[in-house]
C-alpha cells in the first residue's frame, strides 16, 4: 500500500522555533515529526511514502525519512497549491490503484491505522476521515442543577468532532481533488452531499505543532513518552 504526506508547510507560525525548516521536519524528541508519521505507516504495511513538499526541499526529507522502511518519493510543487492540490499533485506518482492513507505532515496521533482502513474497506465510501474531539482552550467549571460550584477541569474536550489530517482516499475521492486550494472545503463537502464519506472516529493521543507552545508540548510529551505514537498503527 501507498501512502501521501502533505509537507509543503513553510511553519510561519513557528517562527524561529521552525529553525528555518519546513514543520514536518521540525524536531521533536529529537526526530523530525514526519518521521514518527512515517514509521506508524510503515507499521501498518504502507511501502511507498509520496511527500508533497516545496520544490527545492526534496533532498530533505529524502536525508531525514532514509533508513525508516518503506520506499520515499518526493512530489515537489513548482508553486503553492494548498492541501487538495498537493495531494492531487501527489497522487499523480503513485504506483498502484486502490485505497491510499493521506496524511497532515503537522499532527500527531496514535490513531489505529489498520482499523480506519478496515472500515474504510467494509463500509467502502470514497473517502473515509479521521476525526477527533478537540480540546478545550479554557478550563471548565463544573456546576450543579442548583448553580453550586462542584469542582475544576484544567483539561476537557469538546463535544463537537473535527478533522484532524488522516484519511483513506479511494480513486473517486483522489479524482476529485482540486487542482488548487482545499479538499476540505472542496472535494469532501461533494462527497458528503452525496453520501460518499465516512468518519472514523479517535478518541486517543492528538498533538498538533501549529505554534511555539504546541511544538514545546509535543516535544516534552515525546521526550516523557517516547513510544507513544511509533508502532501504534499496528491493527
Amino acid at each position: 500500500m501507498e501512502a501521501l504526506i502533505l509537507a509543503g508547510g513553510k511553519a510561519e507560525r513557528l517562527g524561529d522555533a521552525a529553525g528555518g525548516l519546513p514543520k514536518p521536519l521540525v524536531a521533536i524528541a529529537g526526530r523530525p515529526l514526519i518521521a514518527y508519521q512515517v514509521e506508524q505507516l510503515t507499521d501498518a504495511g504502507v511501502s511507498r511514502v509520496i511527500v508533497s513538499c516545496s520544490a527545492g526541499r526534496e533532498e530533505l526529507f529524502e536525508r531525514a525519512l532514509e533508513g525508516i522502511g518503506p520506499e520515499i518519493v518526493t512530489a515537489p510543487e513548482p508553486e503553492r497549491l494548498g492541501r487538495g492540490g498537493g495531494l492531487r499533485n501527489a497522487a499523480r506518482l503513485r504506483n498502484e490503484d486502490g485505497p491510499v492513507f493521506a496524511l497532515n505532515g503537522d499532527e500527531l496521533l496514535d490513531v489505529d491505522l489498520g482499523a480506519l482502513l478496515d472500515q474504510h474497506l467494509e463500509r467502502g465510501p470514497a473517502a473515509t476521515i479521521t476525526v477527533v474531539r478537540p480540546p478545550s482552550p479554557f478550563g471548565l467549571v463544573e456546576i450543579d442543577e442548583e448553580d453550586a460550584v462542584t469542582g475544576f477541569s484544567e483539561s476537557a474536550t469538546l463535544p463537537v468532532w473535527v478533522s484532524c489530517g488522516v484519511y483513506v482516499l479511494d480513486e473517486e475521492a483522489l479524482t476529485r481533488l482540486p487542482e488548487r486550494g482545499d479538499h476540505e472545503t472542496t472535494a469532501f463537502p461533494e462527497l458528503a452531499a452525496e453520501g460518499k464519506l465516512r468518519a472514523f472516529r479517535h478518541e486517543g493521543l492528538w498533538l498538533t505543532v501549529n505554534t511555539p507552545k504546541q511544538l514545546r508540548v509535543a516535544d516534552e510529551y515525546l521526550t516523557r513518552n517516547p513510544s507513544a505514537v511509533s508502532g501504534s498503527a499496528r491493527g
